[in-house]
């Protein structure tokens, strides 16, 4: 404790700026080595076994997803509540659970072990609202949340990439392969907490640009979610949308490429890095301007323009006007587009626009518990109502859907905050009037 603290007090006199670097690639890392322990099992097939007539990795997708949904309705409370001096022991901790149930995964015979997925799942979904914490609030949160939510991104395809090396290359079985692969990443994962705790608290200059940032009481969270419910609600819808998705296509994506006839290990690095610069570079900007309300709505019109690129992209498609690496990478940067600025910038802003002092977290597990949630219905749907549809349809008929109710949801939803804080200028101007 005495070496931390003694580098933290030397990592303070550095300036604000470099702090933010610092923080912002071992967020990123950090993230990213959570995704080891997350998607690596999403790389295996598990050779076409069924039961009860859903497939066997289906039930795999379910069994981890419930546990990180269970999660996102435990994290409401406690992500909301969660101490900063907490913060990386309860990272440590909860990833080290999780990798010890895939070594449950590993040893015990299936389908029984579908249960360790579920028992995987449940600690790793409170880790993105701890990282988090360690950026919220701050002059330069875009900068940072834009390089971890990449990531969400990055990591998915690199992580496959890794799985399936394992598997090919040094012929690992397909039930040790998570837990090996989870291996690689704990001496990497423990040196980016290690920075981050490094990172100094916000200074005034931040409560000032951002809003303080503070635990809630769970009167607290009532009174915003009731202050600013309409645009909340739409916001979970089109969330909830993004979420289905992008977890069809983290979890299902090798066998998306294998249905369009294109098999490499190194096509979901490939593409996913491509999506992450470009998704970087334009959250990134937004750090640029200094006006909150301005910034949350080009946050929406980001949003909105992802949404109808994922449907564009479709339709030319399916007009067989590009080709499937041309789709896959218009799609995934349309999805992308939309899906990110929640996890990183949208309820940054919302709170600094409002000038409410909240914290991030707890709205972004509300919206998270919802999204998952999403996610298990509609794979239930897939096996139980269309089992013969190949997830490469399935993918294209969701970001049509997606395309135009998440279209439509975040342009209501920019009109609504809009037309709040043109409210609430108004009542301040009438107040200052009414007090001069």
């Amino acid at each position: 404790m005495q070496v931390l603290s003694h580098l933290k007090a030397r990592v303070a006199k550095w300036p604000y700026g470099l702090h933010s670097v610092m923080t912002a690639f071992a967020a990123f890392g950090t993230y990213t080595c959570m995704y080891a322990f997350r998607r690596a099992f999403s790389a295996g097939i598990y050779g076409g076994q069924q039961y009860f007539h859903i497939d066997y990795k289906v039930w795999l997708v379910i069994a981890q997803v419930l546990g990180y949904t269970i999660s996102k309705f435990y994290g409401i409370r406690f992500i909301a509540e969660v101490r900063p001096a907490n913060r990386a022991k309860s990272i440590l901790v909860l990833i080290g659970i999780s990798w010890l149930a895939l070594l449950g995964f590993a040893l015990i015979p299936a389908p029984y072990n579908i249960s360790m997925l579920f028992v995987n799942g449940f600690p790793l979904g409170m880790i993105w609202g701890l990282v988090f914490g360690y950026l919220e609030g701050r002059k330069y949160t875009e900068f940072m949340a834009s390089v971890m939510s990449i990531s969400l991104i990055f990591a998915s395809g690199f992580v496959k990439t890794a799985g399936r090396t394992l598997i090919d290359g040094f012929h690992i079985n397909e039930y040790f392969m998570p837990f090996c692969t989870g291996a690689l990443f704990v001496i990497p994962l423990l040196l980016f907490v290690f920075c981050m705790e490094l990172m100094p608290p916000p200074r005034t200059e931040d409560k000032q640009l951002r809003a303080e940032r503070a635990p809630m009481s769970a009167e607290e969270r009532k009174a915003f979610l009731i202050r600013f419910l309409p645009g909340i609600t739409l916001t979970v819808i089109i969330y909830v949308m993004l979420t289905m998705m992008r977890d069809i296509r983290d979890n299902f994506e090798v066998e998306i490429w294998a249905g369009l006839g294109i098999k490499s290990n190194n096509i979901y690095t490939h593409i996913d890095t491509i999506i992450s610069i470009i998704v970087l570079t334009a959250m990134s900007l937004l750090v640029l301007v200094r006006k909150n309300l301005l910034a949350f709505s080009l946050i929406h019109i980001m949003i909105i323009g992802g949404c109808i690129l994922a449907g564009i992209a479709t339709v030319l498609f399916n007009l067989k006007l590009i080709d499937p690496i041309s789709w896959m990478t218009m799609a995934g940067l349309g999805l992308y587009l939309g899906y990110v600025p929640y996890n990183a910038i949208f309820f940054e802003r919302m709170i600094a626009s409002f000038n409410y002092k909240s914290n991030v977290g707890f709205v972004m597990y509300v919206a998270d518990a919802m999204g998952y949630l999403g996610s298990i219905s509609i794979l239930l749907i897939k096996e139980v109502v269309k089992p013969g549809i190949s997830w490469g349809q399935f993918f294209k008929h969701g970001l049509l859907l997606l395309s135009v109710v998440g279209g439509i949801g975040a342009i209501l939803s920019l009109l609504y905050f809009l037309q709040t804080a043109n409210k609430e200028q108004k009542e301040k101007r009438k107040l200052n009037l009414y007090t001069a």
